[in-house]
């Protein structure tokens, strides 16, 4: 019985002498969650949809009215991006081959003064490109961002019947906005919407216009389209 007592004595203290070890001890502070960093250069790929319109214009008999262009488009991307705090500036350029195009129909509107139905004005085009500056604010993964730069592209017109065209290499700008998510340390996924507009295409050889040879062809495009980035680590 006596050493019973004594085992719970020993033990009565040890428990004391834990408890006030413990309350010496420093209270853990958590460790900070670490803030994606959106520094640096990535290239990726990217892919999409367009609807617009085109618009043939002859100083003579006037124009054929906006028709319809559409198609998809897929290519790559280029760029770099500077964090600081929350805002995230950057330049971007990107190369896509496209099949937009659309046609007037049997007519060209007024131009069918010049161009007698069965032909319609026909608008294409085979790539296009943009190079564009980027301003967003990052919400640690989560990057909204508006976008605004240059854009290229070809134009091809012509008469369909017989679907000859003319081609040419125009400059426009375009404009839009989009959100980033990084889903991996190196690794982004993006959904933009982009507006071109290349005002400046045209028709000049009778060959593949007729009679609208000289016109002025405009061509815009409103692009939905999504893309992967693959970043190389911070500056």
């Amino acid at each position: 019985m006596r050493r019973m007592s004594i085992v719970a004595a020993a033990m009565l203290v040890l428990a004391g002498t834990a408890d006030a070890l413990a309350a010496d001890l420093p209270t853990p502070v958590p460790l900070p969650v670490a803030i994606y960093n959106w520094t640096g250069v990535y290239i990726g790929i990217n892919g999409g949809y367009g609807t617009g319109n085109s618009n043939w214009s002859d100083s003579a008999v006037g124009t054929s009215g906006d028709f319809p262009t559409s198609g998809y488009l897929i290519g790559g991307t280029i760029g770099a991006n500077y964090q600081i705090g929350h805002y995230v500036f950057g330049i971007e350029g990107d190369g896509d081959w496209t099949n937009l195009q659309g046609n007037s129909g049997i007519t060209c509107g007024a131009i069918s003064a010049v161009v007698p139905p069965p032909d319609g004005c026909q608008t294409q085009s085979e790539w296009l490109a943009t190079v564009r500056g980027r301003v967003g604010y990052a919400l640690d993964r989560i990057l909204m961002y508006g976008t605004a730069g240059a854009a290229l592209g070809n134009i091809q017109a012509g008469l369909n019947p017989p679907s000859t065209f003319d081609s040419t290499v125009e400059a426009g700008w375009t404009a839009g906005g989009g959100v980033e998510f990084a889903f991996a340390r190196n690794w982004t996924a993006k959904v933009e919407y982009l507006y071109v507009e290349l005002p400046n295409g045209a028709c000049t050889s009778v060959a593949n216009c007729q009679g609208a040879a000289g016109s002025i062809v405009s061509f815009n495009e409103s692009i939905v389209r999504a893309g992967i980035n693959f970043k190389f680590g911070s500056w």
